[in-house]
Parts: structure tokens; C-alpha cells; sequence
């Protein structure tokens, strides 16, 4: 659970009540959920554009890509996932580019759970931290204990974070006392590795329904909130990303815990990586620009970094042999 339970948030009644208070019971979180303000879609959406279309110079373009790859959940979620796959993808992340020793790791490698005592080993003494999916990815559809025996077996094959789904089927119910609970049992099967809760945006339709997600786990303790699995036709996108930033700004002014965020899926530019750090900083702040609190759920990406990042190092781009094709 996080931390600072007494502390009020946004959208709570005149006066404010207790966080333990809102979610006592089902009926207490949904009118503390639809008590939030409503999402501007219109200015939502505006900010993001303008955002978007922020430049930087090539020194901070430098440190932006360096940066970038340091956040980088580096991911392989196929249902043709090999140990020798997975082993390449983690020796990748731990020497992004042989040519050059100065490129950083990424942060972490993210696969399934039963590939995930062959990336611990890959990663022994990296640094690199092995992210898994886990609660029935990517639908969510399964009963409890098998939520919580498929995260109970990648903590203890060695994850030290774990990437959850929530029941969307439920939330779309306003079942939110369902969803909640989920995320609390998940997180204590998690022990002492970070939980990240996957809210699949693309399914939750409306903006107003990513903001009460985004509160909603919060409440329920999520180290990480995360846009979504990347297998559907909706996944990150700069307006619902700038939308969950804001969520973990105000979450931490109300209650002095601080939430990182996990865009996923579909970010596979320097370019469009560079719009979501400029986004960070503007919304959440510096405090957010660091691996700890920031992260792309990403597998083409780093290629499009490592070419950029040399482009800027030389003057020119490397051959289509200098990456290697994931």
C-alpha cells in the first residue's frame, strides 16, 4: 500500500476525508472516483499538440536520447519467445551499441514469466532489472488465484517488477471495488518487487475513465501506472500519457507519494520519445525524468535511439547493418 493514508486528493468532498476513508467501501470509492473533475478532451488534446511540437538543441537532444534509452523497459512479449531470444534481447540492453561504450543500459527487460529466470541470469550483474508480465496478460480474463499464482511464480523465478492488467471488463462495470481489491492482493503476492498496473487505454474509451484508473490504482498502491500492453489498436498516446502524468503530479501534492508512469506500445521514434520526456518535464517535473518514475514500454525504439545517437556523434548514419533487428 502507499504510503500517507490520511492525506486528501482532488476531487474529494468539501472539507476532505480520509484516503482510508475513500476506499473503505465500494460505494465510498465510486463517489470518490466520480467526484473527480472531468477531463477537458478538448484542451486535453491541445496541450498535448503544443507539446508536442517543442523543439530542443542538439545538446539537449543529446541528453534526451541518452536519457531515453535509460528508460527503456526492453520488451518481447510473442508467443515465439526462445530462451536464445531473450538472451540476445538482454545482452542488447546491457551493451546497447558494442561500438560505442558510453551508450547507456536500458532500464529493463520485460518478458514473460517463464522466460524470466533465463533473463536474470542474462542480466547477472548488469544492473538491468527484469520486468514480467503477469495476471493473465494481455486480457486479464482469469480467475484470482490465477492472477496471483502467475505473479507468485515470476517473483520467485526472480522479477523485480511485475506488469499487471487490470479486470477492464470490471472497471467498464463500475465494478471498481473489484478492480481495486485485485490490485491490493497482486501487490502483496508482488513482495518486494514494483508493481506496475496496466490500464489498457484503448479500452477504457474516455479520458474521464483513464483519470479514474489512474486514481484508482494509486489508492490500491500501484508503484507504476502504464498506459498499456501494446497488443490492441489503441496503445500509448501522447494525450492519455499527459492526462496520467498529471494524475501522479496531483496524487503526490495530495499524499507525498510519488507514482511513475509507463507509456507502451507504439513509440518507435526518437522523435516521438523525445515529445513524451519534453511532456514529463512540463506536467510532472524533473523529479519524473529518471528511470525510477519514467519509463517506455518499448522493442523498435531503441534502434531508432542508437541510430540518432550516432547521427549526432558522427554526422551521418550508420549503414542498416548497425542495429540489430529484434
Amino acid at each position: 500500500m502507499s504510503s500517507a493514508p490520511t492525506a486528501t486528493a482532488p476531487g474529494a468532498p468539501p472539507g476532505g476525508s480520509p484516503l482510508a476513508d475513500v476506499t473503505a467501501s465500494e460505494t465510498s470509492l465510486r463517489r470518490y472516483l466520480h467526484g473527480l473533475p472531468g477531463v477537458d478532451a478538448v484542451g486535453l488534446e491541445a496541450r498535448a499538440a503544443m507539446l508536442g511540437t517543442r523543439s530542443i538543441k542538439n545538446a539537449s537532444k543529446a541528453h534526451a536520447i541518452d536519457l531515453a534509452i535509460s528508460m527503456i523497459d526492453l520488451t518481447t512479449l510473442e508467443g515465439a519467445d526462445t530462451p536464445g531470444k531473450v538472451r540476445s534481447l538482454c545482452a542488447k540492453g546491457a551493451n546497447p551499441d558494442p561500438s560505442d561504450r558510453t551508450t547507456p543500459k536500458v532500464a529493463a527487460i520485460c518478458v514473460y514469466p517463464d522466460m524470466v529466470a533465463t533473463a536474470k541470469e542474462a542480466l547477472a550483474g548488469s544492473g538491468i532489472h527484469v520486468a514480467s508480465v503477469a495476471t493473465a496478460f494481455p486480457a486479464g480474463r482469469a480467475a484470482l488465484d490465477v492472477k496471483l499464482a502467475d505473479t507468485r511464480d515470476a517473483v520467485a523465478a526472480g522479477a523485480d517488477e511485475i506488469d499487471m492488467v487490470i479486470d477492464r471488463g470490471a472497471f467498464l462495470a463500475g465494478r471498481y471495488g473489484k478492480v481495486f481489491e485485485e490490485i491490493l492482493a497482486v501487490k502483496e503476492a508482488c513482495g518486494t518487487a514494483h508493481l506496475k498496473v496496466i490500464f489498457e487505454n484503448g479500452e477504457l474509451s474516455t479520458y474521464d475513465n483513464i483519470r479514474r484508473a489512474s486514481w484508482l490504482a494509486m489508492l490500491a498502491g500501484a508503484d507504476f501506472i502504464k498506459t498499456s500492453t501494446g497488443k490492441v489498436a489503441v496503445n500509448a498516446t501522447l494525450p492519455n500519457t499527459l492526462l496520467m502524468l498529471e494524475a501522479v503530479r496531483d496524487f503526490r501534492a495530495a499524499t507525498g507519494t510519488q507514482v511513475g508512469v509507463k507509456p507502451a506500445g507504439g513509440i518507435r521514434t526518437s522523435k516521438d520519445a523525445i515529445k513524451y520526456l519534453v511532456t514529463v518535464n512540463e506536467t510532472a517535473g524533473e523529479d519524473w525524468l529518471h528511470p525510477d518514475w519514467f519509463r517506455f514500454g518499448a522493442s523498435s525504439l531503441l534502434n531508432d535511439l542508437l541510430m540518432q545517437r550516432q547521427k549526432l556523434s558522427t554526422g551521418h548514419y550508420s549503414g542498416p547493418d548497425y542495429v540489430t533487428v529484434d
